[in-house]
């Protein structure tokens, strides 16, 4: 290959990039609307020029291609489109959008990853090209992942994405050893869990936590964002012997709420929804049915530890205060360890300062030690 084609090839990799960086850009402006269906920017370009661009806002309504091919028009055909996941090809909701592109008359798609949703999953690629489309896939592929790390598994394995959340003191300590806890991290940091809770279509928790602290667990503000369009997550509590109490706050939504124990028909008269289930597996199992595909999980040592324990965390969340509790205070886990080959190890993926305190990133680690 001359040194002219060699340029020429490098230019139009990161021409690609870059349109597709602004399509996933596209993308997260539904990360809080979009439940349960994935977060999807799309723009459409020709003779290097920004014809067309939308993202997917909620379930039910268009997805990102339609609303870009709406914006270019006529000036469609013949143009590129980038799409940061696979276009549909079904009829759901809305007509599949890879026919779309086609009727349009886009001579070139760029795709960042595949969609492993089974009524997709290549047979939108397969139109495109059966169409004389081109097609392009992988192009800021590990960007775009993390705009449906939940949807994704999902699709490819029945079980949800899992995020496990921790606020702890410097020592490793959640809470008094009465079990007071309020407020180990400042303010920079508990608002940043409102980000969690708002992209996670269920947060998590043991009954002990409601019995000690009754939060509410919802999403109750985000910078720049109407409150009002953020589809809330349900809150699912793990109740073995029935001690959730008729008058907790989180049931002031019992609609939204689901409980892991025993049968109770007064909660049924309320609409809690109860899972038969006996094992977390069973649970996380259990949640795409109901579209659930993005776990957030916030408890006390107890639960946290089974989730880690049993291998169930895709990613630890952890807020670390400048402050000691003191060996009385509880500790964030309760394992019980005699040997280095059993700890378990992590991953860093960023560290954060908000405010006086960090924020770690992790995912556990498939090294031995």
């Amino acid at each position: 290959m001359s040194e002219l084609n060699q340029n020429a090839k490098h230019v139009d990799v990161n021409s690609d990039q870059v349109w597709m960086q602004k399509a996933i850009e596209l993308a997260k402006l539904g990360q809080y609307s979009t439940r349960p269906n994935p977060n999807v920017g799309c723009v459409i370009v020709k003779d290097g020029q920004l014809i067309g661009e939308g993202f997917h806002p909620q379930a039910g309504q268009p997805h990102a291609e339609v609303f870009a091919m709406r914006q270019a028009g006529k000036s469609a055909f013949g143009a590129t489109a980038y799409v940061t996941l696979e276009p549909c090809a079904h009829y759901g909701r809305t007509p599949p959008c890879a026919k779309g592109l086609v009727e349009a008359g886009i001579a070139k798609v760029v795709i960042a990853c595949s969609d492993p949703n089974p009524l997709v999953a290549g047979k939108g690629v397969d139109i495109l090209r059966q169409a004389g489309i081109q097609v392009e896939t992988g192009i800021c592929e590990q960007q775009a992942t993390q705009l449906n790390l939940g949807f994704l598994k999902a699709m490819a394995s029945n079980m949800p994405y899992v995020r496990l959340k921790i606020a702890s003191s410097l020592d490793g300590r959640t809470a008094m050893a009465s079990g007071e806890s309020k407020w180990i991290t400042g303010i920079e940091a508990r608002q940043d869990v409102q980000h969690w809770r708002a992209i996670s279509g269920a947060v998590i928790t043991g009954i002990d936590t409601v019995l000690v602290d009754d939060p509410l667990l919802n999403v109750r503000s985000l910078p720049n964002v109407d409150i009002e369009n953020i589809v809330q997550p349900t809150r699912i509590i793990l109740d073995r012997q029935g001690r959730l109490s008729l008058t907790a706050q989180i049931l002031q939504q019992p609609e939204t709420v689901m409980v892991m124990g025993p049968f109770r028909k007064e909660l049924a008269q309320l609409g809690v929804v109860q899972l038969d289930v006996q094992s977390l597996t069973d649970l996380l199992h259990t949640l795409k049915d109901f579209q659930i595909y993005d776990v957030l999980v916030e408890a006390g040592a107890t639960l946290s530890t089974a989730f880690l324990q049993e291998n169930l965390v895709d990613e630890l969340i952890s807020y670390v205060a400048p402050t000691f509790l003191g060996q009385s205070a509880r500790a964030m886990f309760n394992a019980e360890f005699e040997h280095m080959a059993q700890q378990l190890r992590f991953k860093l993926q960023d560290v954060t300062q908000l405010g006086d305190d960090i924020r770690l990133r992790l995912i556990p680690s498939q090294e031995s030690v």
